[in-house]
């Protein structure tokens, strides 16, 4: 699949490059990416839940009344998990979520969904650029120019300079993402992507 190179006023910068086919042509495996976001989403939480249980309940452990001869039932703490204030029965503990995946199931995956955003010609290929101070103006005015300012938009580039990665934090729906940090969930998470010739470059060389 080949793609026009644009500059970064949004016209045509005369020349075209190609899409590998081995990350932009694969059969996708849905499978894959389900299996890959899952464990995107699931290494991005904390664990850090608790509550308290029977145990750790502050409260005093004095039988309530007396075993019988009452007319009501047992009471034996005040820090019964029956009780207003009492501890929780069988609640959240802190645990780690994240799990193993193949790399090569997570190449797969991230391949998978870069020939879907390949098939729906929403890849464009931007040439590599720099800004010389951190406006975001300027940037957002590069995101106009080619159109895809109120789109979800992420671009990939080489490397983020801090005029960059300072332009950009501003912009709502967008973002901007090493090569070498590109991952299934991000990549579907976006409307457009964008690839520097840098980044693109960088990627059929892996």
């Amino acid at each position: 699949m080949t793609v026009d190179v644009l500059k970064t006023d949004g016209s045509k910068a005369g020349r075209s490059i190609d899409l590998p086919e081995s990350f932009f042509g694969v059969e996708p495996n849905d499978h894959a990416i389900y299996l890959a976001i899952k464990q995107f989403t699931a290494n991005q939480r904390q664990g850090t839940h608790k509550t308290k249980e029977k145990s750790e309940v502050s409260g005093s452990t004095r039988k309530l009344h007396r075993q019988k001869g009452t007319g009501g039932s047992r009471k034996g703490s005040i820090k019964n998990p029956l009780y207003p204030g009492g501890g929780r029965i069988f609640g959240p503990r802190p645990r780690d979520y994240s799990f193993k995946l193949n790399k090569k199931v997570k190449d797969l995956a991230r391949k998978s969904a870069l020939s879907y955003k390949a098939k729906d010609n929403l890849i464009s290929v931007i040439e590599d650029f720099k800004l010389d101070d951190g406006e975001t103006k300027n940037y957002f005015q590069i995101l106009k120019n080619l159109g895809v300012s109120s789109a979800k938009t992420l671009l990939v580039v080489t490397e983020a300079d801090n005029n960059l990665k300072l332009a950009s934090r501003n912009v709502p729906n967008n973002r901007i993402m090493r090569i070498s940090d590109l991952n299934t969930y991000d990549i579907l998470n976006c409307k457009t992507l964008l690839f520097t010739e840098g980044s693109l470059k960088s990627l059929s060389a892996n």
